[in-house]
């Protein structure tokens, strides 16, 4: 079987591509599966696209993506290989030309989205042109597909509302042989370190936390220290927050440092749609972690057995007080947090599973679903046909 993996950045660059199909590559070449990845935006690209000049230089690397999607999605092309699969859009601004393309063509088309996408926005510096990332084509590229894979439930529920074929649930997940708990012998005077992870674009998700950062500041003074990692030009002087930007030779080093690890999210119907990427990477490491109960986060993670769930502003600086006070409370939930992952959210837990979609998808194997952790309210449905 041979696979055409489509993305916008380059392999190690966007955490979505990371965390959702790049670290199940070496697993599926070793299981026979041939894998070519294709990317459009180049580190150079990055640089202009995310710039907030430089109009000419967006607009020839946009013509340069279209261009190389239009020979990639030839009949001539396309020949060799038995699934293409699609990482949230073959090109990231129009309508979905180059899908429709791959769908007349002979290979299997897979989708795979991990945000709800379908909901306009764009970054800062493109916001001019949000208008031109044609959002509204997911739910296209949804009915085209021969397979939907979603990252949650909710995901899940919006392929079905559209009409999707096939939809399997595969959440996101944690290479646990890379992210490992490393014991910390930590000096007792020094500060814990409350952190958080994100980028540029998600640092706004942070600034929810913000007042009760503030409370547990006042409280407990020099007792604590706040860490933020993925935009080097944040800061919040009152805090002490100097932001670091996200290098990944560093990312293990610098999510080891923290003691607690935060994902404030708002209940927007973008952040209902989000993966749970940031607790899982703490809860890997063995990091106790407070999350919004917000879309996904309350599947993945039981309030007060592997983490903890805070909605309001006392939720938080309640939530966030126990753990600083109570190293034991700390050591157990992070231990239970990486369990959880281990079981239900690593490569480990899920690689056979992705290998076995993509085998039946293109005729070797019939479909082996299995269930992910199951849904609080009612078991997780991981696969439907419509």
């Amino acid at each position: 079987m041979r696979v055409l993996f489509l993305a916008d950045h380059r392999p190690d660059r966007a955490p979505g591509q990371r965390f959702r199909w790049e670290q199940y590559l070496p697993y599926l070449r070793a299981n026979g599966v041939e894998c070519d990845v294709s990317f459009v935006l180049s580190e150079a690209d990055d640089r202009v696209f995310y710039g907030r000049n430089d109009l000419w230089g967006k607009a020839k690397g946009a013509l340069r993506a279209f261009d190389q999607r239009r020979v990639e999605s030839s009949r001539a092309f396309l020949e060799r290989y038995d699934v293409v699969f699609i990482h949230r859009r073959a090109l990231f601004y129009g309508p979905p030309v180059m899908e429709r393309r791959i769908a007349r063509a002979r290979p299997k088309l897979v989708f795979d989205f991990d945000d709800a996408i379908w909901v306009p926005g764009a970054s800062e510096a493109n916001r001019l042109f949000g208008w031109l990332k044609y959002t509204h084509k997911t739910a296209e590229i949804v009915r085209l597909a021969d397979l939907v894979i979603a990252g949650n439930p909710y995901l899940e529920d919006f392929a079905r509302r559209e009409g999707a074929r096939r939809i399997e649930v595969i959440p996101t997940t944690i290479d646990t042989e890379e992210y490992r708990p490393i014991p910390r012998h930590r000096d007792p005077s020094e500060p814990l370190c409350i952190g958080w992870t994100g980028s540029f674009s998600t640092i706004v998700y942070f600034e929810h936390a913000l007042p009760a950062l503030r409370r547990i500041k006042a409280r407990y003074r020099d007792r604590v220290r706040f860490k933020v990692v993925g935009d080097g030009d944040y800061r919040v002087p009152e805090l002490d927050i100097v932001g670091l930007p996200w290098r990944k030779e560093t990312e293990l080093e610098d999510l080891r440092e923290m003691d607690i690890g935060i994902m404030p999210l708002p209940p927007t119907e973008w952040c209902e749609g989000k993966c749970a990427l940031k607790g899982l990477q703490y809860m890997a490491l063995g990091i106790p972690t407070v999350m919004s109960p917000v879309g996904v986060n309350t599947d993945v993670l039981e309030d007060g057995v592997d983490g903890y769930l805070a909605g309001s502003e006392e939720d938080w600086v309640q939530r966030l007080s126990e753990l600083i006070d109570d190293a034991e409370l700390r050591r157990r939930l992070g231990e239970a947090g990486r369990e959880t992952v281990e079981k239900h959210y690593s490569v480990h837990s899920q690689r056979e599973r992705y290998l076995n979609v993509l085998r039946s998808l293109a005729g070797e194997v019939p479909s082996t679903t299995g269930h992910g952790r199951e849904r609080r309210s009612k078991p997780e449905a991981t696969s439907s046909s419509d």
